[in-house]
């Protein structure tokens, strides 16, 4: 019987001597001319190397999955950046020209965010005339030092001294009044680099909102109240002018934080604070429950988002049985910063006399 040896597999082709193997030089017949397997090798032979096309079929998924994860990463960075991008600007572009330093997103909504970020931009104002010194807030609305107060509160003044929230004081000049408005504009001397407040839009605001006032009642720089919007365009009607021997200089009697004196007002018909004399005007004002001493005159009323919605006015400051005036009992009221906006260009110009 003729022997057969199955056929076997080479890591590399089988050689005789320096030639490979040649079945074409020793064909297979059957017989014994087949050549013997190579000897045993102990040692396992490596795994056959696979040819170029399979080795691309197999990295093929891979680089696939490469792609795909890579595609992924460029889309979801893209969402990522396009949800901050519609959540650093609200979804509305419209408060993008607001100038200023609003709060920060980590704070955004908290009291203590919103004095941190404000705080810098409201000043404490001290006028002296010839009846005596008072004290009033401003408001801080560009980096060269133009501030906005109230009328009332540099009223008559011969001089005009701005003390910042970080100690620096400065003198001031009046460069515009609107009694009509009880608004003023002053700007200090030699100021550059301040903080300036941001202007919100006081056309968005709905009662119940959250606020917070800063300013500087019975002369505490930098006080900082919250409470609530409590009303919209409440018809405030104030004196133009404080006559003199309605007590300059008091202080503790200034029902309108500042000016000096037990400054009056009008409300829904009444009269608070005493009498408002023959010249007076009205204008629609913002009601809150922040409260208010003598010295916010002037300062700033703010939304949780740190913009600048009411110039604080007006409170209303009950007698005691002694008659000295009592603290704030939650009814204080705030010009609307849109009517400051409104104002600027006119202040700035000289205002009305």
């Amino acid at each position: 019987m003729t022997d057969h040896y199955p056929a076997q597999s080479h890591p590399q082709p089988y050689t005789t001597g320096a030639h490979p193997y040649d079945t074409a030089a020793t064909p297979f017949d059957g017989g014994s001319s087949y050549p013997p397997p190579p000897p045993y090798d102990p040692v396992a032979p490596e795994e056959p190397a696979q040819p170029a096309a399979h080795r691309a079929r197999a990295r093929r998924p891979v680089a696939l999955i490469a792609a795909v994860a890579l595609i992924a990463a460029v889309v979801g960075g893209g969402t990522s950046a396009l949800v901050q991008h519609f959540a650093d600007n609200g979804g509305d572009s419209a408060d993008s020209a607001v100038s200023g330093t609003t709060v920060s997103r980590t704070t955004a909504g908290t009291v203590a965010g919103v004095a941190q970020a404000v705080s810098p931009s409201i000043v404490e104002i001290n006028a002296t005339t010839s009846a005596g010194e008072s004290t009033g807030s401003g408001v801080i609305i560009t980096s060269d030092g133009e501030i906005i107060t109230n009328n009332h509160v540099i009223a008559g003044a011969d001089t005009v001294k701005v003390r910042l929230d970080d100690g620096k004081t400065y003198t001031a000049k009046v460069v515009g009044t609107d009694p009509d408005k009880d608004l003023a504009l002053i700007e200090l001397d030699g100021a550059k680099g301040l903080k300036a407040a941001a202007l919100g839009d006081s056309s968005k605001v709905k009662v119940g909102d959250e606020v917070v006032a800063i300013g500087s009642p019975e002369g505490l720089t930098g006080t900082v109240t919250s409470g609530i919007v409590s009303a919209l365009d409440r018809d405030v009607t104030v004196a133009k002018d404080q006559d003199q021997d309605q007590g300059q200089g008091q202080g503790q009697g200034q029902g309108q934080q500042g000016g000096g004196g037990n400054w009056p007002f009008e409300f829904g018909g009444q009269e608070f604070n005493g009498d408002t004399g023959s010249s007076k005007t009205t204008y629609k004002a913002l009601q809150t429950d922040a409260s208010l001493n003598p010295g916010n005159s002037g300062g700033a009323l703010i939304n949780m988002n740190g913009e600048i919605i009411g110039i604080n006015s007006a409170m209303y400051a009950p007698s005691s049985a002694t008659g000295s005036t009592a603290g704030s009992v939650g009814l204080g009221f705030a010009i609307p910063i849109d009517t400051v906006k409104g104002d600027l260009d006119a202040l700035r110009d000289g205002g009305s006399s």
